[in-house]
């Protein structure tokens, strides 16, 4: 009898049944490149249909809806389509699909993955890998000029130099919300946003001209 397993987490993403598809490899291997990411698991991961449970202040509002998607990390394109499909089936004027749909299409605008003049499930199902890839926060750091390339700006995420908000992010897959798109910025702690100069910098400023003070300062830190 094998040993019970009590993680409560499951899979992020799902390999392709076909591997040696040219096609698709080419595809990944361009939005890898075009995008900056690490690995094809972080393609796999947008494009995978099992959702990871809802975030707090989702569950509040969207817990009770069977339909409607729930993510943590960032939506699946698979779960979006599949819950636009089943509304689509059903009739237009049934509570289900108005109630159900007005939620879906809300996130979506939210998530800026849809314009407001495209508010129908029509166009939910249109969405592609790049929509979402266009949305992560290291595209928009990216795209803001606070980084030289799309590498470096996942550089800075990861070296905790990126703040959306008050709030210091160091996840390049964050998924920005349409209205904090304007709040991207450096971190006050970083050198770059007026914080203390980097460890290099401060050595660099002692041998200059610092004196037995600024070494003194290198070496208590």
């Amino acid at each position: 009898m094998g040993k019970k397993s009590y993680q409560n987490y499951g899979k992020t993403f799902r390999k392709p049944k076909r591997p040696f598809e040219k096609e698709r490899l080419d595809g990944e291997m361009k939005i890898i490149g075009e995008y900056g990411l690490k690995n094809k698991r972080e393609v796999w991961r947008v494009q995978y249909a099992n959702f990871m449970g809802a975030a707090p202040e989702h569950r509040a509002t969207f817990g009770h809806l069977s339909c409607i998607p729930t993510f943590a990390d960032g939506p699946r394109l698979a779960k979006i389509r599949t819950a636009a499909r089943t509304l689509l089936t059903q009739e237009e004027r049934s509570e289900t699909r108005i109630f159900q749909g007005e939620a879906l299409l809300r996130r979506m605008v939210r998530m800026g993955l849809l314009l407001e003049s495209e508010k129908k499930l029509d166009f939910v199902l249109g969405l592609t890998t790049a929509k979402i890839m266009e949305r992560r926060l290291q595209t928009k750091v990216f795209k803001l000029g606070l980084a030289k390339s799309i590498h470096h700006a996942r550089t800075l995420i990861r070296q905790r130099h990126i703040r959306v908000g008050k709030q210091i992010c160091d996840i390049p897959s964050f998924l920005v919300r349409l209205d904090s798109e304007k709040h991207i910025d450096f971190a006050l702690t970083s050198p770059f946003g007026g914080g203390r100069p980097g460890r290099v910098r401060r050595k660099m400023m002692a041998s200059k001209g610092g004196g037995g003070g600024g070494g003194g300062d290198e070496e208590e830190d």
